[in-house]
């Protein structure tokens, strides 16, 4: 077949097939990155004190607003439980069981996510993206350092070992939330509502919420990280990066949450 270079210039000009493209190269630069950041780690370039500064930033500066995040959704559950059983059944049941199994199966996954993305996730954006429109990152090529190695690696670690352990606390604390409102508004004693929710729950219940937060931390962190690198435009591209990282992400991670309880059903971790 004849090949003619004018006819492709032609359809790269149509705004759907140059988003394609742009789509399908940012995919492949994705990709790299998180290839890259895995060879650093499994070579051992690990920058122990960005690493421990990103776990505190992640983990530990996060914690306020989980805890508000999560004490308010398991106030919010008991409290629309107790009302539909209530008026389905004369009296307030079940609400422990409920409000446990969509805390942690569901809610306190993807809630702490996406938490987690508007506060961390955009500030990697913004970081990287600052850095890299400042020319900052080429300054760290000219230098022989990896950016790679001193920006993406410590964010990676960071994102896949405190979002876990955040979406482990926050469950908790949703729990006692709905356990507040069941005692005071509803006057369920303590024994009895975490005896329903200790009655059904199994350890395959708690994994199936919190290997899906492993998920979410790598799309997080792999989808800041991009941004960041490929940002350009000055301050307004900056913007734009961010915005862009933290919409994208929280798409990706709803979409991804689909399949992977489809896929966690399916091996019996429910």
């Amino acid at each position: 077949m004849y090949y003619n270079p004018y006819l492709k210039q032609q359809i790269l000009k149509v705004p759907f097939a140059k988003r394609l493209k742009n789509n399908i190269k940012g995919i492949g630069q994705a990709a790299e990155i998180v290839i890259d950041t895995f060879l650093c780690i499994v070579k051992g370039q690990i920058n122990i004190k960005n690493t421990v500064i990103q776990m505190v930033e992640v983990g530990y500066m996060s914690f306020p607003i989980i805890f508000l995040t999560s004490f308010f959704t398991g106030m919010v559950l008991a409290l629309q439980v107790g009302s539909a059983t209530a008026n389905l059944f004369n009296e307030p049941v079940y609400i422990g069981m409920i409000t446990g199994y969509a805390l942690v199966k569901e809610l306190g996954p993807v809630l702490t996510a996406v938490v987690i993305t508007g506060r961390v996730g955009a500030a990697i954006t913004a970081e990287i993206g600052t850095m890299k429109v400042t020319e900052q990152i080429d300054a760290l090529y000219t230098l022989g350092t990896n950016p790679i190695k001193y920006l993406a690696v410590p964010r990676f670690i960071s994102c896949i070992l405190m979002l876990p352990l955040l979406t482990a606390i926050s469950n908790i604390i949703g729990v006692y939330g709905g356990l507040l409102v069941a005692n005071l508004s509803w006057g369920i004693p303590s024994t009895v509502y975490m005896g329903d929710i200790l009655d059904v729950m199994t350890v395959q219940t708690f994994f199936h919420g919190f290997i899906k937060s492993f998920f979410f931390a790598g799309i997080l962190v792999t989808v800041a990280c991009h941004k960041g690198f490929q940002c350009s435009g000055g301050a307004e591209g900056v913007g734009k990066a961010t915005t862009s990282s933290v919409m994208m992400s929280m798409i990706l991670m709803l979409i991804s949450d689909y399949f992977l309880t489809d896929l966690l059903v399916s091996l019996k971790i429910d």
